[in-house]
């Protein structure tokens, strides 16, 4: 059993390491090397220990209704975002919302009309009026063509939207699940670098430690894959209550799924996306300190490798 190591330790160990600008083969050379050596013991966890009924990493079929049970009702269709991949600035806003937006925006420029053709002069009146008749015309075309656009406005006047401060919290909580899981799955990182408009590191890794971006995946590539693809809306979940930032890694697990050797018909697909939450939960749940942690060190933008550190280091 590898002795535990303090943060200031492990920095000391992967700080020659180009854990962000090399190569995926020898990011995961020289990790592989330092655990082969004893000195570190979190890289690749996932693949050694047992996370699940069937062994370390193996798939297996997974209802909503046992995510559910298992979770403790924090995984939900609804929770995780499985009811579609509508855009998530719709999610707090409800049908009543726009029905009486529309009703509202309806009769507030039939009023206006009615009091331009009493009040200005008759010119003015008249065109003032075709103005409030078109407006409810294009409500209803931007409300059918991007509800998107509709709900964030109604959102904003609402309240119902998160916060900044609420919208950074989550971001963070999403990559360090993200950062969590793919360490322990033992995926090397592609790239770490701060959104310009959140100011919050993002994460993205290599799908392996040898992909040129056309070759196809083994199975066991999919699950790693799989885990680390819902592990950022499980960790909103667990965080904050509900995911709303899961949509683009949904996307990409579809385009992962599209590049497996063998095929993947859309129940197989359904299976791995449900198991891939259930793992991350796992894999989570028997590592909270650390992803608590990590999402301090995303606020604060830390290094790759302090955020390594922070998981060796728990």
């Amino acid at each position: 059993e590898v002795e535990p190591k303090t943060t200031q330790e492990v920095l000391d160990l992967i700080s020659s390491l180009s854990l962000v600008q090399g190569d995926a083969l020898k990011q995961t050379e020289a990790l592989d090397s330092l655990v082969e050596s004893g000195e570190l013991s979190k890289w690749k966890n996932a693949l050694r220990q047992t996370t699940n009924i069937n062994g370390p990493l193996r798939p297996y079929a997974v209802t909503l209704n046992f995510l559910d049970r298992k979770s403790g009702g924090k995984l939900t269709a609804e929770s995780l975002g499985f009811g579609g991949l509508a855009d998530s600035s719709t999610e707090d806003v409800s049908l009543d919302d726009f029905k009486y937006a529309t009703l509202g925006v309806t009769l507030g420029c039939t009023l206006l009309g009615i009091g331009s053709l009493a009040f200005l002069p008759e010119n003015v009146g008249a065109a003032m009026c075709y103005f409030f008749a078109i407006i409810p015309v294009l409500f209803l075309g931007i409300g059918s063509s991007a509800p998107g656009l509709i709900a964030a406005a109604l959102k904003a006047l609402s309240g119902k939207g998160d916060s900044e401060e609420d919208n950074i919290e989550r971001i963070c909580q999403h990559e360090a699940g993200h950062f969590l899981c793919g360490y322990l799955c033992g995926l090397p990182v592609k790239d770490y670098s701060t959104n310009t408009k959140t100011g919050v590191p993002l994460v993205e890794f290599h799908a392996a430690s040898t992909d040129d971006g056309v070759r196809e995946f083994t199975m066991d590539e999919i699950a790693a894959l799989s885990v680390v693809a819902l592990s950022g809306s499980v960790a909103e979940v667990l965080a904050l209550g509900s995911a709303k930032g899961g949509e683009n890694d949904l996307l990409q697990l579809q385009s992962i799924f599209r590049r497996s050797k063998e095929f993947i018909g859309a129940q197989k697909q359904q299976d791995l996306t449900r198991w891939g939450a259930m793992s991350a939960y796992e894999l989570i749940q028997k590592n909270l300190d650390s992803v608590n942690q990590l999402a301090e060190a995303f606020k604060e933008k830390k290094t790759v490798e302090e955020c390594i550190a922070i998981i060796e280091s728990s």
